[in-house]
């Protein structure tokens, strides 16, 4: 009983916590490592693991901000372009301790929802992952993550899901 009191708080607890709210301290590589592995716990239809993680810390995820604020600028119309928005894409990577992509690969063996469903329930995981471990996140999803191909090696039977902030909270 006192497993389900404790999964069922920590359920409760989970919310999204944007890169502004987060600390400059690190988090600890353990911790991130248990975040990962937890998420792979997902279950999955016929085990095909549909999910594909890459973590991004440090000068890759300089890269990795630097390479969204160039896919925003080059795909928005000059009428449309904000400096705000594109100021904000680097602001929320470098506040970030570490960014996870996350990606789907479809399989071919079960309906591509499954595969995008079991790939959720891995990112539900982190979720609780970080929220029993007050590391503060969210998963954000902009449109232009369909164009990042420096930082991502996206095959043909795969899409990016989005992005997985992720940050120390005092």
């Amino acid at each position: 009983m006192e497993n389900a009191k404790i999964l069922k708080t920590i359920i409760e607890e989970r919310r999204s916590i944007f890169p502004k709210d987060y600390s400059d301290k690190e988090i600890p590589q353990n911790i991130l490592d248990e975040i990962l592995s937890n998420a792979v716990l997902a279950p999955n239809h016929k085990r095909t693991k549909p999910w594909r993680f890459k973590t991004f810390k440090g000068e890759e995820k300089q890269k990795l901000g630097l390479e969204l604020q160039t896919i925003y600028k080059n795909s928005t119309a000059e009428a449309q372009f904000l400096q705000k928005k594109y100021d904000d894409i680097g602001f929320k990577i470098s506040k970030a301790n570490a960014v996870v992509s996350i990606v789907v690969n479809f399989s071919g063996l079960v309906p591509d929802w499954e595969e995008i469903a079991a790939v959720s329930m891995a990112v539900q995981n982190m979720y609780l992952t970080c929220t029993a471990n007050n590391i503060g996140c969210y998963w954000s999803s902009p449109k232009i993550v369909d164009k990042l191909t420096d930082s991502l090696t996206i095959e043909e039977n795969q899409q990016c899901l989005g992005l997985f902030y992720m940050g120390s909270l005092d």
